[in-house]
């Protein structure tokens, strides 16, 4: 599996930057060339302040290695956001989660890497959800 098929959701970018065990393992994703989405940059932006205690210097500093290191990043619009609700409804995720998978999906991804979804979850039958801090997970 090519890591540009693999879609980092946003814990994942926010322990690449915390003194957690589980840092080495969300650098190592992120350096395999992962994709993500704007969402998960809002996110992680709302986290790095409130959580991370980061000044804005530092958020955007972070902000600019992520979409450096990420082979794309996918938009937040209304084809996504339509299809966020439908995968919502169906599989009984939050909208935001939803958001997401709905982005991995239309970048064509294979794998959704959180610890915060049913980890061997399959969503729209090609999107197999994966807790990258479990043992096992490659």
């Amino acid at each position: 599996m090519t890591a540009a098929r693999e879609f980092l959701d946003t814990n994942v970018l926010v322990y690449a930057f915390s003194d957690d065990p589980r840092s080495a393992r969300a650098e190592a994703l992120l350096a395999k060339g992962c994709v993500s989405g704007v969402q998960a940059l809002n996110e992680f932006a709302n986290v790095a302040r409130r959580k991370l205690a980061m000044e804005w210097r530092e958020v955007r500093e972070a902000l600019d290695a992520l979409r450096a290191l990420l082979a794309s990043v996918a938009p937040l619009d209304l084809a996504v956001h339509l299809a966020g609700i439908e995968i919502a409804e169906r599989h009984r995720l939050s909208v935001y989660d939803a958001m997401m998978i709905a982005a991995a999906l239309r970048l064509r991804c294979t794998t959704f890497w959180s610890e915060d979804l049913q980890d061997g979850l399959v969503v729209e039958g090609r999107l197999t959800i994966r807790n990258p801090f479990v043992a096992g997970s490659s």
